[in-house]
């Protein structure tokens, strides 16, 4: 059995060592190939998640930073802490630095006698030597012919993303706080550095010093050495009203993209693996073929999660937003109150592990 995966990004190659781990051929299509992993992105990776692809995918221990707790924050509250997730074992969350993954990913992969890297063909949809096709990429000609019908949210922002070297700490706890300019996040990698993602509301794509001016505004335990280089995108967010078409599969970011803000995009793929794997290996246990059913049934079974997911997300986003339009705490006390109930903590903590 043979797929074609087009695409370089993380979701194509984490799905393509996924995909080669159980015997299947898998020809990778890369479209942009000088496009560039940034060093100061990162992965937020949910425990079970993290478990998986361990398990699963590939070792993933030495290159990522485990968390003990997530704190959150509001500008309407101070310094009072808003939400608080914590776990009594090691690791609640982890965050990877995107180029390492990417390594690892791509390391494994070229060593690999199931995997090969091919050239873009238009013809590649009716290759009968595909037995599925899988498309992550928005330039592909393949998404502008098939995958053109998506709900679309422009945030009118851009987020901001760096590295900060500091004084070295314990670093186990990673901070988000709703400033009145948007989400901040402090994600740790290690003892001594932290990434930052900052999502600023109204902002142009113009970066200047007042960023690092407001990271270190914002900034509540970490005595910076310095900021790295800023990177910055801009943020929408989208989802696809059709998963597949035939035997071709929209797959990643081109199926879902969410706000930054709760760092679920990443997982929001890996419970796609999941899922696809699920399917796959039923087929082939079954003696049947891997075709449109395959794509047919991913989509029956993911379609309404990762819609309510992807709206959650946004109404994260619009909940703090509206609360900073109104310029009063009282929506931020309504969360403090219910996240310290333990029941509703708890729940709050197993969505954003294992998703819905």
């Amino acid at each position: 059995m043979r797929v074609c995966i087009i695409g370089s990004g993380l979701s194509a190659l984490t799905l393509a060592k996924a995909l080669v781990n159980q015997n299947i051929y898998v020809d990778l299509v890369f479209l942009n190939k000088n496009s560039q992993i940034s060093k100061s992105r990162t992965l937020g990776i949910s425990k079970d998640n993290f478990d998986y692809i361990n398990t699963n995918i590939i070792n993933i221990e030495k290159i990522a930073w485990k968390l003990k707790k997530i704190e959150v924050f509001s500008d309407n509250l101070k310094n009072e802490n808003l939400l608080k997730f914590e776990t009594s074992t090691n690791q609640i969350f982890s965050i990877i630095e995107n180029y390492k993954l990417y390594e690892i990913l791509n390391k494994s992969l070229l060593r690999n006698n199931y995997f090969k890297i091919i050239k873009f063909k238009k013809s590649i949809e009716n290759n009968k030597i595909y037995n599925l096709i899988i498309n992550t990429e928005f330039s592909c000609s393949l998404t502008k012919k098939y995958f053109y019908k998506k709900i679309i949210k422009n945030y009118n922002s851009f987020a901001y993303t760096t590295l900060i070297k500091h004084k070295k700490i314990l670093n186990d706890t990673a901070t988000q706080i709703f400033t009145k300019k948007g989400p901040l996040a402090f994600l740790p990698i290690s003892n001594s550095q932290t990434s930052v993602v900052y999502s600023i509301n109204n902002s142009s794509k113009k970066i200047n010093k007042s960023i690092s001016d407001l990271i270190k505004k914002y900034n509540l335990k970490y005595q910076i050495d310095k900021i790295e280089g800023i990177n910055v995108f801009e943020l929408h967010s989208c989802v696809l009203r059709s998963y597949y078409y035939n035997n071709i599969l929209a797959f990643g970011e081109l199926l879902h993209k969410i706000h930054p803000l709760a760092g679920q995009g990443f997982n929001m793929t890996i419970r796609d693996i999941i899922t696809l794997l699920d399917i796959i290996k039923e087929r082939i246990s079954l003696g049947l073929p891997l075709d449109v059913i395959v794509n047919k049934n991913f989509e029956k079974k993911l379609r309404h999660k990762n819609y309510i997911f992807y709206n959650s997300i946004d109404s994260i986003y619009e909940f703090f937003n509206f609360e900073r339009k109104l310029n009063n705490n009282i929506l931020s006390k309504t969360v403090k109150l219910l996240g310290n109930n333990p029941s509703i903590n708890k729940i709050f903590t197993k969505i954003a592990d294992k998703g819905f």
